[in-house]
C-alpha cells in the first residue's frame, strides 16, 4: 500500500487555493475569531461543565467575538479590552461560587466512573 500523504496534501492545497482565490474562505482575522470561538466551545464540550471550563470556554468565546468585532466591525480596543476584563472577572467569581467539580468529570472524553485504565 502506498503512502497517501502527497495526494492528500495536493488536494487540500488545491482546494485551499481555489477557496482563497474565489473568496470562499474568509479572511485571516475571521478565521482566527472562528478558531477562538471553536476552542472555547471545544473546552466546554470536552471537559464538561467544571470550574475551569466555566471560565476558560466562555472567555475564549468572548475573545473570539471581540477579535471579530475589532477587525471586521470596527469596534475600538478601548471598549473591547475593559469589557473582556470585566467578563473574565465575573466568570471567575461565578466559578468560585458555583457548585461544580474542579476537574474533568463529565466531558465527552472523560473516563467513566469505575473505568480504571491507569496501569
Amino acid at each position: 500500500m502506498r503512502d497517501a500523504t502527497l495526494p492528500v496534501v495536493l488536494i487540500a492545497g488545491g482546494l485551499a487555493m481555489l477557496g482563497w482565490n474565489y473568496g470562499w474562505i474568509p479572511d485571516w482575522n475571521t478565521l482566527v475569531a472562528i478558531a477562538l470561538v471553536g476552542a472555547g466551545v471545544a473546552i466546554i464540550l470536552l471537559d464538561g461543565l467544571t470550574k475551569q471550563s466555566m471560565v476558560a470556554g466562555p472567555v475564549l468565546i468572548a475573545i473570539g467575538i471581540g477579535w471579530y468585532g475589532y477587525f471586521d466591525l470596527g469596534w475600538r480596543s478601548r471598549l473591547i479590552i475593559p469589557s473582556l476584563m470585566i467578563f473574565a472577572g465575573l466568570m471567575m467569581l461565578a466559578a468560585r461560587f458555583a457548585p461544580l467539580p474542579n476537574g474533568k468529570v463529565k466531558g465527552m472524553l472523560a473516563p467513566r466512573q469505575g473505568d480504571n485504565t491507569t496501569p
